[in-house]
């Protein structure tokens, strides 16, 4: 299972078409949740919102921009390789506020894209891109180059 904890909810249409696209395409793979939970203005009431959707034995990946940062080949590596020993992945990207320490505490990877800022709608479809990527990769299926 892969599960991506987003807060706040998308506005576009286009955003939508977008992430609904890559859902429907990494369903193909693997089973993947998508939950949207309210953005707030405090860090830590957005802590406990996601903290209620972090199971003991997932593999929590907080969005950092001060994280590691990975090639597509490096993460396909990475995601094929955690699933060998972890049923479930969970993905979090934080809000404009960014994420609160204690669920980074609690990540077992905190993973770069860029040190640029992307609005957080289309973060989503370039992490769900990558994921897609990731599963073609391990595939040894033609979609990368």
């Amino acid at each position: 299972m892969i599960r991506i904890i987003c807060l706040g909810k998308l506005k576009e249409k286009y955003l939508e078409d977008l992430v609904n696209d890559y859902l429907n395409r990494i369903n193909k793979y693997h089973k993947i949740e998508l939950i949207e939970l309210k953005d707030e203005e405090n860090l830590e009431v957005e802590a406990r919102s996601i903290s209620k959707y972090l199971h003991p034995n997932d593999y929590v990946i907080a969005l950092d921009p001060n994280g590691k940062s990975l090639t597509s080949e490096e993460f396909a590596s990475f995601i094929d390789k955690t699933f060998i020993t972890n049923s479930s992945i969970t993905f979090i990207i934080g809000s404009s506020n960014g994420i609160h320490e204690s669920i980074k505490r609690r990540s077992n990877l905190k993973l770069s894209f860029s040190k640029f800022t992307f609005p957080h709608g289309l973060f989503r479809g370039i992490l769900l891109e990558q994921i897609y990527r990731a599963f073609k990769i391990n595939n040894h299926e033609t979609y990368h180059k």
